[in-house]
């Protein structure tokens, strides 16, 4: 048995179920390894395509994602979906070829230091020039990737190591079941419940380490428990089902809206799994004067805005089932104030239940996408214009049914990521909500998911433009600039890669039109024009509600 077949082996016994990757001449060997593998290896059609669907891959299942490339161009191009799932926080394993190590000395063909390159997108990166120690450092790399703080890890193997013998004593380490649910410390756990306890007007800010960490159904008992409301981040969206009556609203979205003015009210932020790259603390803490209880599976990070009261670090459920058990004794608390708050933001959103203009508004456009998905559905919002509007507007059941990228937040993550979550969840509807913007920068992978026959549905809003751009020039300068593009006929471009596409032409034809597409049993592209006349009235209605909460009266519907 040489490197490579050891190699495979290694990732049998750490459970992969598929590679996502292109083969390259330095791969050679693992790719023949392989075919005596009950791994499925995913051709795609680009290697940022493969990373991202190891992305969303880790992210739905928390076991590391598989993406593998040649070397130099190949390696390269996985960068931009390593460093997002890395951002985001989702188990990845990135495996590439290298030069034979008797040029790794020299300026040599596609040579690159990938070590180097992939030192700052990853947790941990490995070269390896021993054949003896590969098990090793797979065992580690799928370890780092799926710790407490999931992420990116790496493994380069020169051209000619892959080709090594290793002797019979070399096999795959054994991948033992680790706890990760350490305990929280009393005395945090009693500091957390003497400041809530004391709390005026507390509330909920829960982030993606919440879902990471299951406490979906731990967070849903201490909020009816404790009747302390719960603003999530965009990617958490769920971990709170949108019809709890104590659930406020997603924050993430680049104006002052109305989970800003809640979080500016609140006396006592309760961050449960809030991770500061998902949104900048001082979007919310600008005065740094509130009062900040941390509970999370792991420590803070260090942030002049994000000054911690206590930390509540361990296995987050129990945690929250501790101090449930806690604050249940006493009084619950007012939420009057949030819900109110709450109530003028559903206000708005209930303008546009009847609109029927057409090119059809961002709001509806979404409205009628949830009349057709159920609640175990996956949605996957690509970046751009439109992930704001996912945001704020697409109300979520249950985790990872709504899946936005907002650590890297990189374009092109939409596509490719609902192929993996539709070899994950084959029963289960996959729509993609993209801009046409985001779409080309992945529309290669269309023709995988043809071939692999993965039926997602892709719904694109049409305008011609980078939209969340155009956005911000109008909102800074009053005009744009270099945003304006020109696009192909997606109908046509759908049936050219054997996919099904369909073109929106009026309001009422969307339901119809999706409930069409996900009986299809091949991918399907809807073109449905947007009206982003709607962002520049968002940004003008969200400073007039801000300014009138500043004034003491907060109004609702414009």
């Amino acid at each position: 048995m040489n490197v490579a077949q050891l190699l495979v082996k290694c990732l049998e016994k750490e459970g992969v179920k598929y590679i996502f990757g292109i083969p390259g001449e330095e791969v050679l060997d693992i790719m023949d390894a392989l075919q005596e593998s009950p791994i499925q290896f995913i051709t795609v059609r680009h290697e940022q395509g493969a990373a991202f669907m190891a992305d969303v891959y880790g992210r739905l299942t928390g076991q590391a994602g598989v993406c593998l490339s040649t070397l130099g161009p190949g390696a390269t191009n996985l960068v931009t979906g390593v460093t997002d799932a890395n951002s985001d926080g989702a188990p990845l394993v990135a495996i590439t070829g290298q030069v034979s190590t008797d040029k790794l000395h020299l300026t040599a063909h596609q040579y690159l230091d990938l070590n180097r390159m992939f030192a700052p997108i990853t947790k941990r990166t490995k070269e390896v020039l021993n054949p003896e120690t590969e098990e090793e450092i797979v065992r580690l790399a799928f370890k780092y990737a799926e710790n407490e703080m999931p992420g990116a890890t790496h493994i380069t193997i020169p051209v000619d190591v892959a080709k090594k013998e290793v002797s019979d004593d070399d096999v795959p380490l054994s991948r033992v079941p680790v706890s990760l649910r350490e305990s929280a410390d009393r005395t945090t756990i009693l500091e957390a419940y003497d400041l809530i306890k004391k709390a005026k007007r507390p509330i909920l800010l829960v982030g993606n380490g919440a879902i990471r960490a299951s406490a979906s159904a731990a967070l849903t008992r201490f909020v009816q428990t404790v009747h302390i409301p719960v603003i999530n981040t965009m990617m958490a969206k769920g971990v709170l089902s949108c019809d709890d009556p104590y659930y406020c609203c997603t924050v993430g979205i680049p104006l002052k809206d109305y989970g800003n003015i809640i979080l500016e009210q609140a006396d006592t932020v309760i961050a449960v799994g809030y991770d500061i790259v998902e949104y900048d603390p001082r979007n919310w803490n600008v005065k740094r004067n509130t009062t900040i209880v941390h509970i999370a599976s792991m420590p803070a990070d260090i942030n002049k805005y994000y000054q911690t009261a206590t930390q509540v670090v361990g296995y987050i459920p129990e945690s929250l089932d501790e101090l449930t058990y806690l604050l249940g004794r006493g009084d619950v608390k007012d939420s009057i104030w949030a819900l109110k708050i709450k109530d003028a933001a559903t206000e708005d959103e209930a303008c546009y239940k009847e609109d029927t203009s057409f090119p059809m508004k961002p709001q509806k456009i979404l409205m009628d996408a949830r009349k057709v998905m159920g609640e175990e559905d996956i949605l996957i919002s690509d970046v751009g214009a439109h992930k704001m509007w996912v945001a704020r507007e697409y109300p979520c059941f249950r985790p990872n049914t709504c899946l936005i990228s907002n650590g890297f937040a990189s374009m092109g993550f939409a596509l490719p990521g609902a192929i993996a979550a539709k070899l994950i969840y084959p029963k289960r509807k996959v729509l993609v909500v993209t801009g046409d913007g985001g779409l080309l920068m992945n529309i290669q992978e269309l023709e995988t998911a043809v071939r692999i026959h993965t039926p997602i549905v892709v719904l694109i809003f049409h305008d011609s433009s980078y939209g969340l751009i155009k956005w911000k020039q109008m909102d800074h300068f009053g005009r744009s600039c270099y945003v304006d593009f020109t696009n192909p006929d997606f109908v046509l471009l759908a049936e050219s890669f054997h996919a099904k596409g369909y073109r929106v032409t009026k309001s009422e034809d969307l339901v119809p039109i999706l409930q069409d597409a996900f009986t299809q049993d091949v991918p399907c592209l809807i073109d449905c024009p947007v009206d982003y006349a709607e962002n520049l009235k968002l940004s003008a209605h969200l400073k007039d509600v801000y300014e009138t909460y500043h004034a003491g009266e907060l109004k609702g519907c414009k």
